[in-house]
């Protein structure tokens, strides 16, 4: 079973939706979303990163960033750019990217589910990341951006979707910053939600696709709320968290590629030397980007040539986590030869969403870095796979696009 519960969403007014809409708060740094909401005073990035509105702090984590995300989110809702639906409602959610939509229902997630393993994780987060979110959202009283979940596709649930968008007018229908077209229809009629909720009901599991860290944070939150409420009865806000829920078959994930400083005092000769005394096959392949074609192989750009570089079947295992194109180049390379011990905390390495282009990675290493891998992506098939076992990827393996719009709606805990 899986709960799909209608909510009564705190929304940007039509006419402010575009001026409101921003990116997640996690994919840039505090510069660029300073940048990012120059002259627009209505940019949820006052909200999701309040420190833009406040002098330089030592500290990125200073408590004076949620009191001022809570004091413009107030402001917003005062001065009626936002507004908060009078009855609870689900709310389909499309985004366009490059001619690709994926169609989502936003709505609420239930937290015993988070707890009890019925929306399945699959990575590791990081306590500091999880505490930053979990003061904004206590501060906020409020989950101000949502969770990326993802199912298993059932044709009912499209089908119920589809008759509504043929019907129905979008509310809202602006395009961001990244040129992704947002699509927004309030599903009010009681019937429909019911309908909809009661299918997803059926459904046996759902799986975070983006936002480990979000969720981590809005569970959280809600025991922190269950403790000072020891009478809760189960029905209350803070017994759930905001998500869009979208059909795995309509997701797409990117390569999540690695860059590295330097090959740990080899030559360029040891270091292909190196990488076939482990089995793999390297071919050189020009000056034109090369990208993988298939699992198991690896693109490798290093002194402005491109190299196909694949992995011997000997190193398969039939293990779901080892045989991940990231665990491979991870444990036979990165590691071994290239000294990462852990890519989480090492310096010498960096990670690069592959909606950047190969071509990011040809001038990240004409700057500050020295070699570049690119890797065949992940497939949804592999992480719900993962999920169910109860495991983890390693870090840095997905790169799900197009990024949830932030700022078109807000649960409120309270």
């Amino acid at each position: 079973m899986a709960v799909l519960r209608p909510f009564r969403a705190l929304r940007p007014v039509r006419e402010k939706a575009g001026e409101m809409l921003a990116l997640p708060y996690d994919v840039m740094s505090r510069e660029e979303a300073s940048r990012m909401a120059e002259g627009k005073p209505l940019s949820f990035l006052h909200v999701s990163r309040a420190e833009i509105d406040l002098p330089a702090l030592e500290n990125p984590y200073d408590i004076r960033v949620y009191e001022k995300a809570r004091e413009n989110l107030e402001s917003f809702e005062l001065s009626g750019a936002l507004k908060q639906d009078e009855k609870p409602m689900l709310y389909i959610y499309r985004e366009t990217m490059d001619g690709r939509s994926q169609t989502g229902i936003a709505a609420l997630a239930s937290l015993d589910e988070y707890l009890n393993n019925t929306i399945k994780k699959h990575e590791f987060t990081l306590e500091a990341k999880e505490q930053d979110r979990i003061e904004h959202f206590d501060h906020c009283d409020a989950n101000t951006e949502p969770v990326f979940l993802t199912y298993k596709d059932d044709l009912r649930i499209k089908s119920l979707i589809e008759a509504w968008i043929s019907s129905h007018e979008a509310e809202y229908e602006i395009s961001g910053a990244d040129s992704v077209r947002h699509e927004l229809w309030p599903v009010d009629d009681d019937g429909a939600v019911s309908a909809l909720c009661g299918l997803f009901d059926e459904i046996a599991s759902l799986y975070i696709a983006d936002g480990h860290h979000r969720s981590a944070s809005a569970a959280k939150v809600g025991l922190r709320r269950r403790k000072e409420h020891p009478d809760y009865s189960g029905s209350e806000e803070f017994n759930y968290f905001m998500a869009v829920f979208f059909p795995a078959g309509e997701l797409k994930i990117f390569d999540y590629n690695r860059l590295l400083k330097d090959l740990n005092g080899l030559t360029k000769e040891e270091f292909l030397n190196a990488l076939e005394a482990k089995g793999f096959s390297v071919e050189a392949k020009g000056s034109k980007p090369y990208r993988p074609g298939r699992k198991h192989e690896f693109s490798m750009y290093l002194d402005g040539t491109w190299y196909s570089v694949n992995a011997p079947d000997a190193l398969l295992s039939g293990d779901i986590i080892k045989d991940l194109d990231v665990s491979l180049l991870q444990d036979n390379i990165l590691k071994p030869i290239l000294g990462i011990e852990d890519p989480r905390t090492d310096k010498r390495i960096d990670f690069v969403g592959g909606i950047r282009g190969l071509g990011e990675l040809e001038r990240r290493c004409g700057e500050d870095m020295r070699l570049a891998f690119a890797v065949y992506p992940v497939e949804i098939a592999d992480i719900m796979a993962v999920s169910d076992a109860g495991l983890t990827m390693p870090p840095k393996s997905t790169w799900f696009e197009p990024k949830l719009g932030s700022g078109l709606f807000i649960h409120k805990l309270g």
